[in-house]
Formats: C-alpha cells, sequence, structure tokens
C-alpha cells in the first residue's frame, strides 16, 4: 500500500492568475510544425543533440552506441510524428518511419543502452509509429525495448536501476516516465510482470523521493537487499534540501500516467499532490524557475521543465471528478503555461534550429553547467505534445 496521506495537499493559491483562452494554439502549431519543416532534412538519420549551442542543435549519428547512449534521440522522432498528426503531411511520417531501422539495430545491441531511459527514446518514436500507423515492426521493435528495460527490475529493492555503472539500490526520478513503456507492454503482451516491474517502481518512488511537503528529490538510494529507504539528494538541483523543477515535473505526468493504466488511487492523489507543490511555486509569468526554490522573475527559467508540467496537468485533469475544482484550476494553468512559452519563449525572431529558448539542461553552478539557457530537444518536444493535446483529442504515445 502506498501511503499518501503524509503528503501535504497544498490549496492552490491565486487560481485566478490562469487564464483558459486558448486563442494562441493555431499559430502557435503553425510556428511548431513550419520549424520542425525547415531542419528536418538536417535530420533524418541524425538526431539533435540535447541542448543547443548558442540556440543550435547540432547532429548526433543515429548509431546504435549514440542513440543508446543517450537518452534523447526519441523526442526528434516523435516531433516529426506530432506534426504527422497536426498537419497530415505523408512527408513527416516518412521521415519518422525511415529512423525506425535506427532505433531497431540500437535494442539489438543492448550492451550499447546501459541507462533506465529506454522509456524516453522508444515511446516517442517506435511506440508512436505502432500506435498511429500499426505498423507490426514498430511493435516488435517496441516490444524488444520493454523486456531490455524490465531486465534492469531489481527485485529486492522494487526499482528500475539507472545506469550500469550505478549501485543496484540507486534510481532517479526521471525513470516515472521510462516505466510507462512497461504498462504498455503489459497490455499488448498481458504479461502482468511487466505491469508489476512499473507499478513497483512508482511506489518506491512515491515512497522515497516524494518527501511530506509534496517536493521531490532526484536521486535515491534503497537497501538493495531489502528495499529500506537509505539517502536522497539533488542531482541537478540546487542542493539536497531544494526541489529541482524538472524532477518534480517528471513525477507529476509519470504519477498522471501511471493511474491512467492502474486506476490506482493512491498514483492519482500523489499526482495531485506534486502538481500542487508545483503550481503555488512559479514566478510571475508562470514559467518555472529552474529550481523551485526560486520563484522569483530574475531567475533563469526552464522552458523544458515548463511544457512537461502543462502536459501533465492536462492528462491529469482527464481522471478527476466532474465536480472536483482542482480539474478547472489544471486546465487554465496548463493553457496559461503554454501560452506565455507561445507568446514570450519561443526562438521566433532569432537564428536557431529549436522551438524554445531558455531551456536549461543542467544549471551552471560554478562547473560550466550544460545547456543553460538554451534549446534542449525533450523541451521542444513536449511543447509540440502539449499543443497537439490544445489542438486536438490526442491519443497520448505514452
Amino acid at each position: 500500500m502506498i501511503d499518501y496521506g503524509r503528503i501535504c495537499l497544498e490549496e492552490v493559491k491565486n487560481p485566478e492568475r490562469f487564464d483558459g483562452n486558448t486563442d494562441f494554439v493555431k499559430d502557435a502549431v503553425d510556428y511548431a510544425v513550419k520549424k520542425v519543416w525547415d531542419v528536418m532534412g538536417d535530420f533524418v538519420h541524425y538526431h539533435p543533440s540535447p541542448s543547443s549551442t548558442d540556440l543550435m542543435y547540432k547532429q548526433l549519428l543515429n548509431t546504435p552506441e549514440m542513440l543508446g547512449g543517450d537518452w534523447v534521440g526519441g523526442f526528434w522522432t516523435g516531433m516529426l510524428w506530432l506534426s504527422y498528426e497536426l498537419t497530415g503531411n505523408e512527408v513527416y511520417r516518412a521521415v519518422a518511419e525511415a529512423q525506425l531501422e535506427d532505433y531497431k539495430k540500437c535494442v539489438e545491441t543492448p550492451e550499447a543502452v546501459w541507462h533506465h531511459d529506454i522509456g524516453f527514446l522508444y515511446i516517442p518514436s517506435s511506440v508512436a509509429q505502432y500506435k498511429l500507423t500499426g505498423s507490426q515492426r514498430a511493435k516488435k521493435v517496441s516490444l524488444k525495448a520493454a523486456k531490455l528495460l524490465a531486465k534492469r527490475f531489481c527485485r529486492n529493492a522494487g526499482i528500475i536501476q539507472v545506469r550500469n555503472r550505478n549501485a543496484q539500490g540507486d534510481f532517479i526520478i526521471d525513470c516515472c516516465m521510462n516505466v510507462p513503456l512497461l504498462f504498455w507492454a503489459s497490455t499488448m503482451t498481458q504479461d502482468r510482470e511487466y505491469n508489476y516491474k512499473a507499478y513497483s517502481h512508482l511506489a518506491q518512488a512515491i515512497r522515497c523521493m516524494v518527501r511530506d511537503d509534496a517536493s521531490t528529490y532526484q536521486c535515491y538510494q534503497v537497501d538493495e537487499l531489502t528495499g529500506e529507504p537509505v539517502r536522497g539528494w539533488q542531482g541537478q538541483g540546487y542542493d539536497d534540501d531544494s526541489c529541482w523543477a524538472r524532477g518534480q515535473v517528471w513525477i507529476m505526468y509519470g504519477l498522471a500516467i501511471g493511474y491512467r493504466y492502474t486506476q490506482e488511487k493512491a498514483l492519482l492523489e500523489v499526482a495531485k499532490r506534486v502538481s500542487n507543490y508545483f503550481l503555488n511555486r512559479l514566478p510571475s509569468d508562470l514559467i518555472c524557475d529552474w529550481d523551485l526554490m526560486f520563484t522569483e522573475d530574475d531567475v533563469q527559467r526552464d522552458t523544458s521543465s515548463a511544457p512537461v508540467a502543462a502536459c501533465a496537468l492536462l492528462e491529469l485533469e482527464k481522471y478527476l471528478d466532474a465536480d472536483d475544482p482542482l480539474r478547472e484550476v489544471y486546465h487554465n494553468a496548463a493553457v496559461s503555461i503554454m501560452r506565455n512559452l507561445a507568446e514570450h519563449y519561443t526562438t521566433k525572431g532569432v537564428e536557431s534550429n529549436g522551438l524554445l529558448q531558455h531551456g536549461v539542461y543542467c544549471k551552471d553552478k560554478g562547473d560550466g553547467g550544460l545547456g543553460d539557457d538554451e534549446c534542449c530537444i525533450w523541451g521542444d518536444y513536449f511543447y509540440m505534445e502539449g499543443l497537439t493535446r490544445l489542438a486536438k483529442d490526442w491519443k497520448m504515445y505514452w
């Protein structure tokens, strides 16, 4: 059983600051799909680097070592599939389909995939292809990926192990968005072991990473033999007592998706708690600072986290009762975040092959950082996903 009663459910402050007006969506979609079209020729059998340099993504080869050794390749392919859905243009589909062979080679070279981010790689790419086209080849590739992810499960610890170089008891909050691959595989194969492993990981994330005030750790270690908590820390947040924005939105979305698959009330309740914590710590333009300990307007925003939150809230609102006041709050908050991204944070008017400026991969904390105040490819993907959710009745890839 998941004990969510210990976790604070804050009341969302000043909900009137959120506006559900979606009149910006058409123009925002037009800009996004045009940007993908303009840069598509550079990224057929390449994928963009995780973050830009001077707002320009570099080309990375889709070899098993390059594609499997990182966590972001699937987002570009996902942007192609979203562009296809938004426009019906078969060219987007053709380029996305052409990349399936790269993912197939990657999953057939398991030594190249030494981490837990298999969901990020395969859900927006091959799973999306199967859901949109019915491709049995894409389904087969996706199920091989799920099998590879399932092998990372440490049964005594109850978690998906993060990386080969880490101790078996180490896991990180990002994986809450990888386990949907296991939930999906369970529905495809009727193998409940996939479902068990995904749910177990989410339950341990709640138990260990979600603090009593509904803030979160990014990283945690449990005893690899007993599963008992050992210690938590922030890998990319400000310090161990702070709350890294991207980690918070990963678990917001991961729990909403987990509820969709399991109908487990505890996942929904914790999703509400971590979401309210997030919404109460936004600066005036509703685009989160890179760590939620900061709420001021003069701190570095993170546009790679903000659209993930919007997608999470739009998913979460589906599962709330019609008379639950949070349903309207979450919808309007998501729309307001997407509007402000579209109106103030895109690359419109500047030289860039990305969509959103002012993202943060790793904040410079005196060590130089990485992708600090740049475009981030997952931010671009989730921005397009958020627009797609607002533009049509979208059947999600996750």
